[in-house]
């Protein structure tokens, strides 16, 4: 079998991660080459900052937080 080194090099690989207590984890994630991604993008930053603008205890809440953080200036 021409791919039993490649195979092989890839359980090797597993094996130490998991030997450093890591283990694999698959994620799904949206992608990125769909014609209507960048508008769902859009829409939900809208959506986001409207949110945000709609909250004002919020954002006294953050302005004091980082007023509080060294080095912070608006």
């Amino acid at each position: 079998m021409a791919n039993t080194p490649v195979n092989a090099r890839v359980q090797k690989h597993r094996d130490a991660r998991r030997r450093a207590g890591l283990r694999p984890v698959q994620i799904w994630v949206p992608d990125t080459r769909r014609p209507d991604f960048a508008e769902e993008c859009r829409r939900q930053s809208r959506l986001a900052a409207e949110a945000d603008m709609a909250d004002t205890d919020m954002q006294h809440f953050m302005d004091e937080a980082l007023a509080d953080v060294d080095g912070w200036t608006e």
